[in-house]
């Protein structure tokens, strides 16, 4: 996720600067998205940016947390492994996840059911990030506006928290009334996405407490997960050299 960001201020930096800084900008937004930016303004080089962070916060972080957070309490290693799992699940369908390639429409499919939980939790981190809870009624007119199921709602929570439009020419547009991104909303919406991040974690934690607390109620388990360490349980000191002498 700091790799993506850190991508994300390149590319919003790069598109105030020269013709030569645009043409790196439209470079590294080929990273991000999957759609032609040749022909794209500052601004919507931008859009794309902001589009990709908001959906990766839910694909590439909190899919991966609520799978991990879900599980953990009866066992870390299958927690890992469904969190593994999951994030398979999403970068299968980036790079098979369309009509035109084999087997795209089965990934797409797939990644849909797995996202629908994370992607809308992520649209209330990004919420909660922003200081606005109210962006997520905003953004429920137009989260159903791309092709995907789940990837409009913390994208169109992201618009509606930035009072920016956010669009994909002929496909999506997102809180259409305002303004494309200027370059101040650029750096703005990379410190929600962090913000989100932190947020997430806080409620995975939470979540996984909870389970764990719930679990150990109903005799699931025999209580919560408690991590074995030497720190926790001491063992006792060894006798000196001598003393059973």
């Amino acid at each position: 996720m700091r790799s993506l960001l850190e991508l994300t201020d390149e590319v919003v930096r790069a598109t105030a600067g020269s013709a030569g800084e645009l043409e790196t900008a439209r470079d590294r937004v080929r990273g991000l998205v999957g759609r032609d930016t040749d022909s794209l303004s500052p601004a919507e080089l931008r859009s794309a940016a902001l589009e990709s962070a908001a959906e990766n916060l839910a694909d590439g972080l909190v899919a991966t947390l609520l799978a991990f957070a879900l599980l953990a309490p009866f066992s870390l290693p299958a927690a890992a492994a469904v969190a593994a799992w999951v994030k398979g699940i999403n970068t299968l369908d980036s790079m098979l996840g369309y009509p035109s390639k084999p087997h795209g429409t089965a990934s797409a499919r797939l990644d849909d059911f797995v996202m629908w939980v994370p992607a809308r939790l992520s649209a209330v981190a990004i919420a909660l990030g922003a200081g606005a809870p109210l962006a997520l009624r905003r953004a429920a007119a137009w989260a159903r506006t791309p092709p995907s199921p789940n990837s409009g709602w913390p994208m169109a929570t992201l618009a509606c928290a930035l009072s920016v439009r956010l669009r994909k020419r002929d496909v999506y547009d997102l809180n259409p009334d305002a303004e494309l991104p200027a370059l101040e909303d650029g750096e703005r919406a990379t410190s929600v996405i962090r913000v989100a991040a932190v947020v997430s974690t806080i409620l995975a934690l939470a979540l996984a407490t909870g389970v764990a607390v719930l679990a150990a109620q109903f005799g699931i388990v025999d209580g919560p997960l408690i991590v074995e360490s030497p720190l926790l349980h001491p063992q006792p000191a060894l006798p000196e050299v001598g003393q059973w002498s």
